[in-house]
């Protein structure tokens, strides 16, 4: 019986860097695992199988907009939903892609630390990823006042990482990975050195390149996980073969299916429209074939949500058109 990651890769062929999928399948507890082996250096000793066992199930993630630090008491094989939402006056709604608790023993002593992992496609898409990677630390220390700490019993700050995994880095880059964090600096020594007292913040930047023969476990991992062009069957196999990553659960039910796959084939589905119409429409100018690609990929869409018995309303509330473009397409369906 495969177990829920075998089936979220399954379901996701082909569509893993969509935004539903690639969160759908890295809120899996034993890719969450891998991901703080190697990017929390609280980890790095561990056994992944035993990083696993670590990893809290006391925060709910977009399932409703909560508060920090409310808790579920299930016990899921991953943390579900793909954001948790912090809403704070005058700052407007902040979404964070996963956010979860891990705890580990140091000195006999429980430590908490607050997680957010983050999917990201383009390396730099308008602004520096690391700036954003640090709000959100900041963010996620901010509100741990009165939750978990109060007055003025700063000691008990949770330490924040913000993990950013950025698909399609450049060829400059490749696969890389970085950590950004807060270390001390003698300017005139003298001052003891009490790094629990100031390491709160760290942001760690995993870049991904297909093309790149550098990196590690982690970004070869990440690598076959959510790269595109690699069917579900040939994922699972290297993930179970070559990275020990377990796919069968005797224990286990079937994950529930999907319905919804039509924001990910418009996605893709505009692109190949775009070039196909550019390619038919050479002669009557580029901006012509974009158009026609577009309608020729609305026409498909219409036509695959009818044939699942969908009404016109519902055809045009799904694609975010209005129901005379609808209407106008069908008649053209007709014709």
């Amino acid at each position: 019986m495969k177990n829920e990651l075998a089936g979220d890769l399954t379901l996701a062929e082909g569509k893993s860097q969509y935004d539903t999928y690639c969160k759908r399948i890295l809120a899996n507890k034993i890719i969450l695992a891998w991901i703080l082996k190697y990017a929390a250096e609280e980890f790095k000793d561990m056994p992944i199988s035993q990083i696993k066992t670590c990893i809290g199930s006391d925060i709910r993630i977009s399932e409703v907009s909560v508060l920090p630090g409310r808790t579920n008491l299930r016990e899921p094989e991953k943390i579900t939903g793909e954001s948790e939402e912090d809403s704070v006056p005058g700052e407007g709604e902040l979404c964070y892609d996963i956010r979860f608790s891990v705890y580990y023993a140091r000195q006999k002593e429980r430590i908490k630390l607050i997680i957010n992992v983050e999917a990201q496609k383009e390396f730099r898409p308008g602004y520096s990823i690391t700036t954003r990677g640090i709000f959100y630390g900041a963010r996620m220390l901010s509100a741990q006042k009165g939750i978990e700490f109060i007055g003025r019993d700063y000691d008990n700050i949770r330490k924040v990482y913000s993990i950013w995994i950025c698909m399609n880095a450049p060829d400059y880059i490749g696969n890389a990975v970085s950590e950004y964090s807060i270390c001390k600096k003698d300017r005139v020594p003298g001052i003891p050195d009490e790094k629990k007292a100031y390491d709160k913040l760290t942001v760690v930047m995993i870049c991904l390149n297909p093309d790149s023969k550098k990196g590690n476990r982690l970004t070869k991992m990440l690598g076959v996980l959510l790269a595109p062009g690699i069917k579900a069957k040939a994922k699972i196999h290297q993930l179970e073969n070559e990275f020990d990553i377990p796919m069968e659960n005797d224990m286990g039910e079937e994950l529930n299916q999907m319905c919804n796959l039509s924001d990910y084939v418009e996605e893709i589905g505009i692109k190949k429209g775009i070039e196909q119409g550019i390619e038919q429409g050479i002669e009557r100018g580029r901006e012509e074939g974009i158009e026609q690609g577009r309608e020729q990929l609305l026409t498909q869409q219409v036509l695959k949500k009818l044939s699942r018995g969908k009404s016109v309303s519902e055809i045009a509330g799904e694609l975010e058109a209005d129901e005379d473009t609808i209407y106008r397409i069908l008649e053209k369906i007709d014709q």
